[in-house]
């Protein structure tokens, strides 16, 4: 009798235990703008098996591609702030309306080779962390987006400034109008689905846009010459945690999600700047009938960073002090030797 009396104590004691465990694990909402086709997306779906993984099971985060859960990237913050949403993938150029100053820390023309983007890394890493904190949002980490090449894809062979100032030239934001402005270009902002009709009824002559991945968007069916202008500034995405959230967490779970953070910022640094990558995409499109010209001068190039910076300055004054320190910031580490 005391012997089946201890074994069902046991059995209870088991099932309470297991009962317990159970209902402390979590599962969190994430929040996320890209497509499921989007290769940033494979990287979202391996933190969150990274965070199941480090925390035993006691964390889980469900991935809302697409938008799926209806939220607004422009809300985001705001979104975040009042914890509506457990986790968000955050990208600074959305927030002009709310948080101006973190468009401002990285802009088109701030690198003029690759490398410098890695080197720059962590000073941008540190900003977008303390201007969400303003937010109450804690970072964990994120992707790193590929530097890719960024060209002028035209129906007219163009690979000079002085080629361009008869040309109605595509860019993707008031940033990059300004800058062409200052160079005597017309440009204005047409969106990526538009791009191709504006390029093909003749709206615009050229498209600004990231040369590595033109055919995603088909630009050989409406372009047949591109010329390489600069290195992307690519801002990272940064995984935030609403601050309600974090502080619901306990420490085993805090540090799953930072350290599968930490593993995908990491892994995605690693594989930024790929030279081999490029030149691959040059092959393919060369293959696909496009005529790769000789990239623009160093000099042409150097005219246009200078317009870019002025551009950029003049966006960070407008954003407030906070935005020149984010520019201040940014800027003198790009020059450092």
């Amino acid at each position: 009798m005391i012997r089946k009396t201890l074994t069902a104590s046991i059995a209870l004691a088991l099932v309470t235990t297991a009962s317990h465990a159970w209902s402390d694990a979590r599962t969190l909402k994430f929040h996320s703008g890209l497509a499921e086709s989007r290769p940033e997306a494979e990287y979202l779906e391996r933190f969150a098996d990274l965070v199941e993984e480090y925390s035993n099971g006691q964390l889980m985060v469900d991935v809302y591609h697409a938008g799926s859960l209806g939220l607004k990237e422009a809300d985001m913050l705001r979104i975040m702030q009042r914890g509506m949403v457990d986790m968000a993938l955050l990208y600074g150029e959305y927030y002009n309306r709310d948080a101006p100053e973190m468009a401002s820390v990285y802009a088109q023309g701030a690198i003029t080779e690759a490398e410098q983007h890695l080197d720059i890394l962590p000073t941008l890493r540190d900003l977008y962390r303390e201007g969400y904190a303003e937010w109450n949002i804690h970072t964990v980490g994120g992707v790193v987006a590929p530097v890719f090449d960024v060209g002028l894809h035209c129906n007219e062979p163009v690979n000079t400034l002085e080629g361009l100032r008869d040309k109605k030239v595509r860019v993707w934001s008031g940033h990059l109008v300004d800058t062409f402005e200052r160079l005597g270009i017309s440009a204005q902002v047409i969106p990526q689905n538009d791009m191709y009709l504006a390029l093909q009824t003749g709206v615009v002559d050229c498209a600004y846009y990231l040369s590595t991945v033109a055919k995603t968007v088909s630009l050989q069916e409406v372009t047949d010459y591109e010329a390489y202008l600069h290195p992307w500034a690519a801002s990272p995405w940064m995984f935030g945690v609403s601050d309600r959230t974090w502080n619901s967490l306990d420490e085993q779970q805090q540090q799953a999600l930072a350290r599968a953070g930490e593993e995908i910022w990491q892994a995605t640094r690693e594989v930024a700047v790929d030279p081999q990558r490029e030149a691959n995409a040059r092959e393919e499109r060369e293959a696909m009938g496009i005529t790769v010209l000789p990239a623009f001068s160093d000099e042409d190039v150097q005219t246009f960073v200078d317009a870019a910076w002025a551009a950029w300055h003049d966006m960070a004054s407008e954003a407030g002090d906070e935005g020149l320190r984010y520019y201040e910031t940014v800027t003198n580490k790009l020059q450092q030797p």
